[in-house]
């Protein structure tokens, strides 16, 4: 175990996750680095190794019950009670909505959603046990106003900010602080896989003028996890460029 804990980090084989699973390795977390490909998984822990720090990298889909019991069973072995978790395992799928299919709409929620829901569920028993525990729940700015060819995705990033208020609800009296973080458009492989013509009209609407950087969220993360977020309970911080004002 770090000496912060056993962090689990879900889709940190790149983007926001990888930049996040490096912070909380420096920040002093055992770091378990999840992504549904087990070479990133592997490189991004490597990486962290590389930089004198604690990292595995464990392969697995967090839509699916086996897969999550396995991630969270590596990390207790590894390196003892899971003391953070962040969900931030997603993907991007643009589509004007009379386009979507049923099967586009039901992997965006399975892996959100269901996903956020599992590995929950997976942590939150030995956290209350323990007394203590933080989780931060990936949600975007789109959750909060929506986006064009994004409704199956703008629907699920919602459903998220309203779990981390409902749980929050639930859980704090016992220990844990759960709360969630709202990126805007970062630079990453997700944002730069839609269409340049989305991107263009949404960097043009945003008061900073540019696009996030992975760290930029990464610190929001670390923020959230640390005694300094002591108050913050159900919230939903947003590094969103000024894209949404709250």
């Amino acid at each position: 175990m770090g000496s912060l804990g056993t962090a689990i980090v879900t889709g940190a084989g790149s983007g926001i996750g990888r930049a996040v699973a490096l912070r909380l390795a420096a920040d002093g977390y055992a770091v378990i680095a999840n992504d549904l490909d087990r070479a990133r998984a592997e490189t991004v822990a490597a990486e962290i190794a590389a930089a004198g720090h604690t990292a595995r990298g464990v392969a697995g889909d967090v839509s699916s019950e086996t897969d999550v019991a396995a991630i969270v069973a590596a990390a207790r072995e590894a390196f003892g009670p899971v003391t953070l978790l962040v969900n931030n395992a997603g993907f991007v799928h643009q589509a004007l909505f009379e386009h979507l299919e049923v099967a586009d709409f039901d992997r965006m929620f399975a892996v959100h959603v269901r996903g956020t829901f599992l590995m929950t569920r997976a942590v939150l028993p030995e956290m209350l046990a323990a007394g203590h525990g933080v989780i931060v729940n990936m949600a975007s700015q789109l959750g909060q106003i929506g986006g064009i060819e994004l409704v199956h995705y703008s629907g699920a990033k919602a459903a998220i900010i309203g779990m981390t208020k409902a749980l929050a609800r639930e859980v704090s009296a016992g220990g844990v602080r759960v709360n969630a973080v709202a990126p805007g458009p970062i630079n990453t492989p997700l944002v730069m896989a839609l269409s340049e013509d989305w991107r263009a009209r949404k960097s043009a609407e945003l008061p900073l003028g540019r696009f996030g950087e992975p760290d930029e969220v990464a610190a929001t993360v670390s923020f959230l996890a640390s005694p300094a977020a002591s108050l913050f309970v159900g919230q939903t911080l947003g590094p969103n460029s000024g894209d949404v004002m709250l």
